[in-house]
Order: C-alpha cells, then sequence, then structure tokens
C-alpha cells in the first residue's frame, strides 16, 4: 500500500480543532469571497434599476443549477479520492479526480448549449415579467456560455479542499472574485453595457478562478489532472455520483425553491417583490457562506479520518464545529434581525423592496442559529459517503419541508406566506437532521469498540 506519510500524518495525528480551524481558515475566507462574489452583481445592478436587481436574483436559479452539478462532480470526487487517499491509493485517486473533472466538462457545456437555444423559455419559466424579460435574457445568455468554467472550477476547487490544500483553494477562488468585482463598475457604467457588463464581468472571474485552481491542484503534492489518467470506469462515476448526489440535490433544490420564491414573489408582489426576496437571500447566503466555509474544513478530515478508521475523531470534530458554528451564527443572526432595514437597502434602495426584504431577512435570521446542527449533519454524513441519509437532509431545507411551504403560505397570507416559508423550513430541518446525527454518531461508538 502506497504512504504518504506528511499528508497521513496531518491529517490523522493533529488535534482535531486546530487541524479544522487550520483548513476552515482559507475556506471560509474562499465561501466568503465566493458570496461576495454572487453579491457583486446584485449591488452594482442595482445602482441601474429594480427591473435590472429581479433579473439577477431571477438567473440565479440559472447558476444554481450550474453550480449543483459543479458541486455534484466536485464534492462526489472529492470526497471519493480522500478515502482513496487515506488508504493510501493513489493512483486510483488520480484516475477518480480526472473522471469527475471530465464529467463536469461534458455536463458544463451541454447546460451553455442548451441553455442558450430555449433562453427566452427558460425567462418565462423562472418568472421574469414583461419589464424584466430583456434584462434577463441579456444577463443569463452569458452567464450561460461560462457554464463549463463554472463545472470545472467546483471540481477542482473541492478536489483541492479534500487533500487538505485548501490555501490553493481560496487563491484561486480570490482571483476570480477579485477581477468580478473590479471588471463590474468598468464594463457596466464605463463602456456603457449595462446589465451584460455585469454578466462578462463574472464569466470572465470564473475563467480566472479556473486558470488559478488548475495551476493550485498542480503544486506540492496534490493530484495532478491529466488525460493519462482518463479511464471510463462506471464503478469511479457510480461512486462519484453517491458521494455528489447530496451536492446536486441540495444545490438543484436551491434552484427549484428559488424559481418557485420568484414566481411567489412575481403574483403577489411584482418587480419589487422578486428583487427584496433576491437581495434577501444573497444577505443570507453571505452569511451561511461562512458557516459552510468551516464545514467544508472539516470534510477532508471527516472523510480521511472515517476511511482511515478513526470514528473518534471524525465525531470530536463534528461536535466541535456544530459548537462554533451555532455560536456564530447566533451572533450573526442578531445583526441581521435588528439592522435588517439598512441591510436590504444597501443593495437596492426602494422603500418598495427594503419592506418585503426586511421582513423576510428577519424571519431567517431569527433562526440562524439552527443551520449549524442542519448543514453540519449534512456534511458529516456527506464525507462519510452516506448518501442516501445525506441527500435527505440536504433537501429538506430547500425541498421536502420548503416547496410544500412556499406553495401553500402564500395562498394563505399573501406576501408573508412569501416572507416566512424559508425560515420555517429552517426550523423543520433542525428537527429532522438533530436524531439522524445522534444515530450515526451512536453507530460509530459502537463500530470503535
Amino acid at each position: 500500500m502506497q504512504k504518504h506519510p506528511d499528508r497521513h500524518l496531518y491529517l490523522t495525528q493533529t488535534p482535531v480543532p486546530k487541524l479544522i480551524c487550520t483548513l476552515a481558515v482559507p475556506t471560509i475566507i474562499s465561501m466568503l469571497v465566493t458570496g461576495i462574489y454572487n453579491t457583486a452583481d446584485t449591488y452594482f445592478v442595482g445602482r441601474i434599476s429594480t427591473q435590472a436587481t429581479a433579473a439577477v436574483g431571477l438567473v440565479f436559479s440559472v447558476m444554481a443549477i450550474i453550480q449543483a452539478f459543479g458541486f455534484f462532480c466536485g464534492q462526489g470526487s472529492g470526497n471519493y479520492l480522500s478515502r482513496l487517499l487515506g488508504a493510501g491509493k493513489k493512483q486510483e485517486a488520480n484516475e477518480v479526480a480526472m473522471t469527475g473533472f471530465l464529467m463536469a466538462l461534458v455536463i458544463g457545456i451541454l447546460i451553455a448549449a442548451l441553455g442558450n437555444w430555449q433562453a427566452e423559455r427558460i425567462a418565462d419559466w423562472i418568472g421574469a415579467t414583461d419589464a424584466s424579460r430583456a434584462d434577463t435574457v441579456a444577463y443569463m445568455r452569458i452567464i450561460l456560455m461560462g457554464a463549463p468554467l463554472m463545472t470545472c472550477q467546483f471540481v477542482i476547487n473541492n478536489q483541492l479542499r479534500f487533500q487538505g490544500s485548501a490555501m490553493y483553494a481560496m487563491i484561486g477562488l480570490m482571483c476570480g472574485a477579485v477581477i468580478n468585482i473590479a471588471l463590474d463598475p468598468i464594463l457596466m457604467f464605463g463602456l456603457r453595457l449595462g446589465i451584460r457588463g455585469a454578466a462578462i464581468a463574472t464569466v470572465s472571474g470564473q475563467g480566472i478562478s479556473f486558470l488559478a485552481l488548475l495551476i493550485g491542484s498542480r503544486t506540492g503534492e496534490n493530484i495532478r489532472l491529466s488525460l493519462s489518467n482518463a479511464r471510463l470506469n462506471f464503478s469511479y462515476i457510480l461512486q462519484i455520483s453517491n458521494g455528489g448526489l447530496p451536492s446536486l440535490v441540495r444545490q438543484g433544490l436551491a434552484a427549484v425553491s428559488t424559481l418557485l420564491l420568484n414566481n411567489m414573489a412575481r403574483a403577489y408582489g411584482g418587480d419589487a417583490a422578486i428583487a427584496g426576496m433576491s437581495v434577501t437571500s444573497r444577505t443570507l447566503m453571505l452569511l451561511v457562506s461562512a458557516l459552510i466555509g468551516f464545514g467544508q474544513g472539516y470534510q477532508p478530515v471527516c472523510s480521511y479520518n472515517y476511511g482511515a478508521g478513526l470514528y473518534d475523531r471524525v465525531k470530536e470534530g463534528y461536535k466541535f464545529c456544530v459548537k462554533i458554528g451555532t455560536v456564530l451564527m447566533t451572533i450573526a443572526g442578531a445583526a441581521c434581525f435588528l439592522f435588517a432595514g439598512p441591510v436590504i437597502g444597501f443593495f437596492r434602495d426602494d422603500p418598495a423592496v427594503i419592506e418585503v426584504g426586511k421582513v423576510a431577512l428577519r424571519w431567517q435570521s431569527a433562526v440562524l442559529p439552527l443551520l449549524a446542527t442542519s448543514i453540519l449533519t449534512n456534511m458529516m454524513l456527506q464525507a462519510c459517503g452516506k448518501g442516501i441519509k445525506s441527500s435527505v437532509t440536504s433537501s429538506a431545507r430547500n425541498g421536502i419541508f420548503f416547496i410544500p411551504l412556499i406553495l401553500i403560505l402564500p395562498r394563505v397570507f399573501g406576501l408573508l406566506g412569501v416572507e416566512m416559508a424559508q425560515g420555517i423550513a429552517d426550523i423543520l430541518t433542525f428537527l429532522l437532521c438533530v436524531p439522524i446525527a445522534q444515530y450515526e454518531l451512536k453507530k460509530m461508538d459502537e463500530n470503535g469498540l
């Protein structure tokens, strides 16, 4: 069995809290950068009009689908190759890495082609109004052209993280974010490209991120993507699919829920309601991204040590992350609840938008502390290869609970039902995740005896 002493000792013998914090700092920064990346267009487009702000919010559901497939291939291959490395099987890990990359590339090309072909119809599906349709189509067409870059960069990013190289993953994302934020005002206002400039800036940032991450993957002990490792191995595809399914379900349902949310907001409040809910979603995404980044610092520790049979370290890491995550989300939730109005107004200074966003943000920030348990339970299950349970927990927040709520509550409470649906879904998701986590931790206790 092939050994890799430095990496193996680092991931299996470093004290768990110290190891997680070391890995989590760059992943938290990466996720915050991604969150800023996603909110940059919203901020700058908010200087144009409420309709343009609504258009960016509508296209977010399309971006969520692209990200879903990127995470499907990236998390699936990253989880599996990390367990293979933990077992000392480097050649198999190399082949899995390349398989995940090629899967993402093919999917990205298909999304770009099919999406542009049906762009007008997609705009209607995702809730565009007569006033926002032109902006929605213009922005979406350019975003779709960048789909292969987006899916592939998520694959490399996740594979680096699961190898314990979170710093390279962070640098790659930061390069793209800086380019995106810098180009937004230049293209939108300097060259007067408007909403098209925002889309070009986003795709340009994704291209830079892809190149930087590719360079990072070829440094140190990291697995190097090479066509010589390409294998049409259905066992690899099955393992990648099993490990990536929770991410696909989570991100895919996020896209579906965003689509339903936008359509309900349009029905009960028009473009102002769509813009208000969009700004709320982007704000919460920025906060939750820090929690997800913290959890991503735990995932390589979890998967590697699970593969090595060190279950005590897996459990210790989970409990540590839940405690810290709950405290951080409590602080963030309190701040958002108190300053909900100014936060929404920062993105779009429109009284109608602020009124909708303020109520929605308060509903969601009030239950924000519960997300630590829900998200970290899902990440633990996914990293341990518990595909079915992880898919259930990942689909709860944006699917199992949210979809019925967003279909029922607005019919009873009107616009208030749209504003409070996500908060109630978060409470129900927490109640589902607690017993599942307790069961898995108890089973690890039994296996460790």
